[in-house]
């Protein structure tokens, strides 16, 4: 066992050390890397009045939102699909279409989104131009393969009595759907929705492909800031990134234990 933990812990320090020392440069009175002056929390009031940065955050925010819900739509019915209806024809092709996006290079998925973009203008007038809306959509397309993934996966491991004994008491395919099986794989849903929101707000290739001016996401000022030189406020705003997930697990973890000791008693 001790000679698991030596690896073990430099695995972790490599992965975990480089996230530490961000946060504690983050609050560096200087700004200058190697030199640590005292403690400070003026870069997160700098961060604050940084419009540039504040707009790219809320904006990825709000794509990240929308392609997460349109790619949990799209790969929930697609992971039902693929699950459920058997070896129907196509079957092989649509399977081939939604797991494209999970080994195709970014870059092909930014240049294909892109040339799909400017010939439906130029054919319907939709999109006009590039922005926010074809970001999402854009991040939904690849995002919708990951969910359906997850909802596939969920829905073969799934236990079908309920579901046959729904329908032998006379419940409609819809209404089975929404009260039994809908139910039963929402936790997959719901990771499936995470796992998309985190995806779009991370992508830098393809929304640089296919958003336009006034449509720079989060990952795209953060890049062209770094060309020029890290800054303070990059430290401080990825800290409260950091902040936030770190606190949505710990409430996920609080809200999952108290469930698990309240179906534990008598």
């Amino acid at each position: 066992m001790g000679r698991l933990l030596v690896p073990l812990g430099l695995g972790f320090a490599f992965l975990y050390l480089p996230i530490l020392l961000m946060v504690v440069v983050s609050f560096n009175d200087s700004r200058m890397v190697t030199s640590l002056t005292g403690f400070s929390t003026r870069w997160y009031a700098s961060l604050w009045s940084n419009a540039p940065l504040m707009e790219a955050l809320f904006l990825s925010l709000r794509i990240a939102a929308v392609a997460a819900t349109m790619a949990t739509i799209l790969g929930v019915l697609a992971g039902f699909a693929l699950a459920r209806f058997g070896r129907f024809r196509g079957r092989g092709g649509f399977a081939g279409m939604m797991a494209a996006p999970l080994v195709m290079p970014e870059v092909i998925t930014g240049l294909s989104l892109l040339l799909l973009f400017v010939a439906l203008e130029a054919a319907f007038g939709f999109p006009a131009g590039r922005g926010a809306g074809t970001v999402a959509i854009a991040h939904a397309t690849f995002g919708a393969a990951y969910v359906a993934v997850v909802v596939q996966s969920r829905l073969s491991d799934m236990d079908l009595s309920l579901e046959e004994a729904a329908m032998d008491l006379g419940a409609r395919p819809w209404r089975v759907f929404a009260t039994i099986t809908l139910p039963l794989i929402a936790p997959a849903v719901a990771a499936g929705w995470l796992l998309a929101f985190t995806l779009s707000l991370d992508d830098l290739v393809v929304a640089s492909f296919v958003s336009g001016p006034g449509a720079s996401t989060l990952p795209m000022v953060v890049f062209s800031a770094v060309r020029l030189g890290l800054t303070p406020e990059l430290y401080a705003l990825a800290t409260v990134l950091i902040g936030a997930v770190g606190g949505a697990l710990v409430l996920a973890f609080v809200v999952l234990r108290r469930r698990d000791r309240g179906a534990s008693l008598p």
